[in-house]
């Protein structure tokens, strides 16, 4: 193995999970890319070739896998991409997204992402090894472009290791603020239901009986029957929303799924319930202040975890950014 190679330490929280699975975590590849390596012999575990993607590892393991070199040439530093810095350490940074922002390169998108404005805060990020895939280094999970909020990235191998851990494990704690279509009755509830990709339009993610166990808890905040002053085709409520898991579109797919689309969503819209006597249409926010095209009523507003170095339970917040206030305030 050369000098390029990614030596990491397994986290407590990977603890028993398959060697191939944690390659694909700890290294940012796909899960087919990791069973490559594994079965390839790129994979030692405390200096031993692991060849079989189903063995088990042990906290406190030492792995390294052998990995190319870091390849950021298509990935540019931009001081001009837009987002607030909420905290910084050696460790980590905690960010909060503005809407409209994409987290990382993808699907032609190479140009203006979160990534890039981080680099350029942080160039530290381009240098690293074990902070994930290269084209998005030190990202563990992410927020749709529509959604605005807190996200966490981390800065060292460790760090990164520890959070993709609690990801895993579900002990991260998100909570957010999202505005849906119609009156939602129960002033609490949860939608456990398995979401996977759609097979009649691949972009799209659906609840599906073949899909990935997903689970999330809301509580109603309020309910309104006009936003800014005008009477609204339906109602919307607002709630507090938890997630147990991180599926893709999560949130949005289970209240589409629900009935109750996120309000400005125009991908997952459909069951939108009118009020008695009123007209059946997609929801869309009426007034001066209607959403932006793309930009959902969705914000990240809490994000708590173990921080990674020193074991502290760590929690930030953040408040309605101004157009979504103002649309109910």
């Amino acid at each position: 193995m050369t000098d390029g190679d990614l030596e990491v330490e397994v986290p407590a929280l990977l603890d028993g999970m398959r060697v191939d699975r944690v390659v694909a975590f700890l290294g940012g590849v796909s899960r087919s890319k990791a069973s490559e390596l594994v079965a390839g012999g790129k994979v030692l575990v405390d200096g031993v070739e692991t060849t079989s993607g189903s063995t088990p590892v042990t906290r406190g393991s030492l792995l390294r896998i052998a990995t190319a070199h870091r390849a950021v040439a298509g990935l540019r530093a931009d001081p001009d991409v837009p987002f607030e810095v909420v905290h910084y350490d050696e460790s980590l940074v905690v960010v909060d997204k503005p809407a409209g922002v994409v987290v990382h390169p993808g699907a032609g998108r190479t140009e203006g992402t979160l990534v890039s404005g981080l680099a350029a805060r942080f160039p530290d990020l381009l240098d690293r090894d074990g902070i994930g895939d290269p084209s998005r280094p030190g990202i563990v999970h992410r927020l749709d472009r529509g959604t605005s909020g807190l996200l966490v990235v981390a800065r060292t191998a460790e760090a990164f290791a520890s959070l993709v851990g609690q990801f895993s494990s579900r002990t991260v704690e998100r909570r957010y603020l999202a505005l849906v279509a119609g009156h939602v009755p129960e002033e609490h509830g949860v939608v456990d239901a398995p979401i996977g990709r759609s097979s009649r339009t691949p972009t799209l993610m659906t609840v599906s009986a073949d899909g990935r166990p997903a689970v999330t808890r809301y509580t109603v905040l309020h309910r309104y029957s006009e936003l800014n002053g005008v009477p609204t085709p339906v109602d919307a409520t607002l709630l507090s929303v938890h997630l147990d898991t991180g599926r893709t579109h999560q949130i949005r797919v289970h209240m589409a799924a629900i009935g109750h689309p996120v309000v400005g969503d125009g991908r997952y819209r459909a069951g939108a319930r009118p009020r008695p006597g009123g007209r059946r249409a997609p929801f869309v926010a009426p007034g001066p202040e209607v959403l932006e095209p793309g930009r959902l009523f969705l914000h990240a507003a809490e994000l708590g975890f173990e921080h990674p170095e020193t074991g502290d339970r760590v929690r930030w917040s953040s408040t309605l950014p101004a157009d979504l206030d103002g649309l109910i305030n």
